[in-house]
């Protein structure tokens, strides 16, 4: 059993099931979820080749019953999405419970610091923590996870896979995008509630040198897919929408309502800001652009990513901008020097693929941890 909160951490997954599949090809595998785009991304990812549900709300009787019907022989849990009575549960019936790509920021973990009663004990029942930084398992362990229990793997999301296929769909993205004027191309991935104006602000004031910008802005939530391209409109923008195949020829801004497609944007575009990141949300995933070579925008709260972000700033692969005219200054001088834009691609890349080999050590300890059949 694997548990995905959401689309994060379903996309963090994609490498470690295809790996399971591939080193279990007899065992079947439940992955669960709590959002409707989480379940529409484990059923886009992975089809029927894995079985699939919500998880239960964590209450002992729900939980029990799900095992008496799932009957896990293991739970795995990516990131941070940790509960109380189902780690209880898990516990009793002796099923191992690994928290994999283990991350917990100081926020978070003060939060858990105020519920010592239930964290606790909670972290003393996990089988094993592979966590992705030092700092993250020192949290862990200062709210009473066991040292012996603690693993430090890196980030598996370092280890996901351009295949030729997506290779491929983002080229012929990119020609389609830039056309034959050869548009320059600034994706805004993931945005928030309060960012979007932003960066359209931004987008005003790039446009004052950078004319004939493309800007593919493309919202966390599907469910502001409207709500942003209304602020589009509003703020004088002719518009193109993903979602109905428009031309963007005559647009200046694509706006990227459709789902399943964003790592396919990262290939197709010249530079990506990272959203999540110019509000307190603590931002978003800044691997994948980096994984296709791209110079990499952010905003100043990377609290979520605090170690891909030190690697990536110092590497010279990534750039902060605190608001609307910083932005705009940099995605400038990067559209004017193209040496520049490319040395910064270079070395985010170059961050990306040193750091790969979590996946790996994350097989070990569920190897190590995983029952034997029974014959």
């Amino acid at each position: 059993w694997l548990h995905a909160v959401s689309v994060g951490e379903t996309l963090a997954a994609v490498p470690l099931v295809k790996a399971l599949q591939e080193k279990y090809p007899e065992r079947r595998l439940l992955i669960t979820c709590m959002t409707p785009t989480g379940s529409e991304r484990i059923t886009a990812a992975f089809g029927d080749s894995v079985d699939h549900s919500y998880a239960p709300y964590d209450t002992p009787d729900a939980v029990a019953r799900f095992l008496r019907r799932v009957q896990p022989k293991m739970l795995i849990i990516m990131e941070t999405e940790l509960w109380p009575n189902t780690v209880a549960c898990c516990y009793k019936r002796q099923i191992p419970v690994i928290l994999a790509n283990g991350r917990l920021s100081e926020k978070s973990a003060r939060g858990y610091g105020r519920v010592p009663g239930l964290s606790a004990p909670m972290l003393g029942q996990l089988t094993a923590v592979a966590a992705q930084h030092g700092d993250d398992g020192a949290r862990f362990t200062e709210l009473g996870l066991s040292a012996k229990n603690l693993y430090i793997t890196g980030n598996i999301k370092f280890d996901l896979d351009l295949s030729a296929e997506v290779k491929q769909s983002a080229e012929a993205l990119r020609q389609q995008w830039s056309g034959t004027t050869q548009r320059p191309i600034l994706l805004a991935a993931s945005t928030h509630r309060g960012e979007d104006e932003i960066i359209l602000q931004a987008f005003g004031l790039i446009k004052q040198s950078v004319d004939n910008l493309l800007l593919v802005l493309v919202p966390r939530h599907p469910e502001r897919f409207n709500q942003v391209g209304d602020l589009c409109r509003e703020a004088g923008y002719s518009l193109a929408r993903r979602s109905s195949n428009d031309s963007v020829e005559q647009a200046d801004i694509l706006l990227g309502d459709s789902m399943g497609e964003l790592m396919t944007f990262y290939g197709a575009c010249d530079v990506a800001f990272v959203g999540g990141s110019l509000v307190t949300n603590g931002g978003h995933n800044m691997i994948e652009p980096a994984a296709w070579g791209k110079p990499v925008l952010s905003g100043p709260y990377l609290f979520n990513f605090a170690e891909v972000s030190s690697l990536l700033l110092s590497s010279g692969g990534m750039l902060i901008s605190r608001d609307a005219q910083e932005l705009a200054t940099t995605v400038v001088e990067l559209f004017d020097h193209e040496a520049r834009l490319q040395e910064m691609g270079d070395q985010a890349l170059s961050v990306a693929e040193a750091n790969r080999g979590a996946l790996d050590k994350l097989l070990h300890i569920v190897e190590q941890a995983l029952p034997a059949p029974k014959r």
